[in-house]
């Protein structure tokens, strides 16, 4: 069997390996060249199709006349998206015999759209996972082919959660590939009333609001830790971000309006609802102050948020 693969990102590598352990003849890698702008925690895609002396392509534009000509010359029996950016046309999604299929980030229907593991962090999820569907006009609309579902934890970030769902995708792909490849893997309808779209989030949507209580703001620095941008707040005029930070139930504030301070060694947050968060590391104008720097700080007087 023949494919032609869209693929960036970890699970994009995850996923490329999965078919080459299964001998799919991958006729052409598609992917992107890195943004000069955003910093690369991930892996690359191209280097493993190097490795693999893979074909590559970076188009500007996949869905260009002369590019899908390219991939219908490769006459695929399926294309595979993992992790690709760009929305691929219905006249590339026609091409293979067998199939388009999109490796996706959560458990569909829910969280369709853009960056879904960071959403479901935000929203207080304590589930997600990883879902291979057909891909239709409609985006991460198609019939579902294979789920793995992993646990959100309480303390979880996006990036650890990020991490899991790669090896969500990893499992629930090479579990279906056999079936697949055989024209008798499953197809079950998206019923999409049971889930919603989201959008793409920009770096100015990490603004901390201070009117939202511990457990919100709390989901918005694991939702935005590193490798993300970080929630902030201008705080007595300088920018600061939470980049760690562990709720504390149980423990109550003593300033009645949000506050931040040092107390034996370690660093508050005390929010609008009185509960607490314990800061393990923020960010100061660029400068990084960690559990270590409170415990030589010594107590201090509190910083009103509002």
């Amino acid at each position: 069997m023949r494919a032609v693969v869209f693929a960036y990102h970890d699970i994009g590598c995850r996923c490329l390996s999965v078919l080459l352990a299964h001998r799919v003849e991958v006729a052409l890698v598609v992917t992107h060249d890195d943004d000069p702008g955003e910093t690369i925690w991930f892996d690359s895609v191209e280097r493993l199709a190097v490795l693999h002396d893979l074909p590559v392509a970076k188009p500007a534009d996949p869905n260009a006349e002369a590019f899908v000509a390219r991939v219908r010359r490769a006459a695929p029996h399926f294309l595979f998206s993992f992790y690709y950016r760009q929305m691929l046309s219905p006249a590339l999604l026609a091409i293979p015999v067998r199939g388009a299929f999109n490796m996706h980030g959560s458990l569909l229907p829910r969280y369709r759209g853009r960056v879904p593991v960071n959403w479901a962090v935000l929203h207080g999820e304590r589930e997600t996972g990883a879902t291979l569907h057909y891909m239709v006009d409609k985006p991460d609309a198609g019939d579902i082919v294979a789920q793995q579902a992993v646990p959100i934890l309480p303390e979880d970030t996006a990036g650890e959660v990020f991490g899991k769902v790669c090896v969500a995708a990893e499992l629930a792909l090479d579990r279906v590939l056999p079936a697949l490849l055989a024209g008798t893997a499953p197809r079950l309808p998206q019923d999409l009333s049971r889930g919603s779209y989201f959008g793409r989030r920009r770096p100015e949507d990490g603004r901390i609001d201070w009117s939202q209580p511990a457990a919100v703001i709390h989901n918005l620095v694991r939702a935005l830790a590193p490798p993300y941008p970080g929630a902030f707040s201008e705080v007595a005029g300088r920018t600061v971000r939470f980049l760690r930070a562990l709720l504390q139930p149980g423990r109550r504030g003593r300033f009645a309006r949000p506050a931040l301070y040092c107390e034996a060694g370690r660093c508050y947050l005390e929010c609008v609802d009185g509960a607490l968060l314990r800061v393990l590391c923020l960010e100061v104008d660029g400068t990084m102050l960690s559990d270590e720097t409170f415990r030589r700080t010594g107590d201090t007087p509190p910083v009103y948020l509002t």
